[in-house]
């Protein structure tokens, strides 16, 4: 049996078939095992649910509302106590879940991000300077810019709780 709390998975797509396969196994490869993956399928066209069949995911096909209707339905459906969200076209390296459920429960906080790398047509790219990673106190830095990643967070699933779900307007 898996050890320590089920993790969520929630793969968000929208027409980027040709990214999904590669995004389910960065995922269905992380050294955690105690996870669970829910593709929510924002309504695409281009046959995105072909490249999930045989893959132990829970697939949900949903009329298009948008990327925070897809995130809130997949935290709706999720059984696990922490969230990780993951665009389609991004990855993770392997020990991503291990090493942020180590810090979540040895820090008592309810949200850890990990640093990214970008790379674009099989180029890295270098991240400027306000991209940069901070720790402690950071909400007035992430007003005027995304310095969270959705793909890089592990948040505990009760902060949704409490302050709410995505605003889908």
């Amino acid at each position: 049996m898996p050890e320590g709390p089920l993790v969520s998975a929630v793969i968000t797509t929208f027409n980027r078939r040709t990214f999904l396969r590669e995004a389910v196994a960065s995922v269905l490869s992380q050294d955690y095992e105690n996870k669970e993956v829910i593709i929510i399928d924002d309504g695409s066209t281009d046959g995105s649910f072909q490249e999930a069949r045989g893959m132990p995911v829970r697939y949900v096909w949903k009329r298009n509302g948008g990327i925070s209707s897809a995130r809130n339905l997949g935290i709706s459906l999720s059984r696990g106590s922490y969230i990780a969200f993951l665009d389609c076209d991004d990855l993770w390296k392997r020990n991503k879940l291990t090493l942020q459920v180590e810090a979540l429960l040895s820090s008592g906080v309810p949200l850890v991000y990990t640093n990214e790398t970008w790379v674009r047509n099989g180029k890295h790219l270098n991240q400027k300077k306000r991209h940069a990673k901070f720790s402690g106190w950071i909400y007035g830095r992430c007003l005027p810019l995304c310095i969270i990643s959705p793909s890089s967070a592990l948040i505990e699933k009760r902060l949704f709780d409490e302050v709410g779900l995505f605003d889908e307007a």
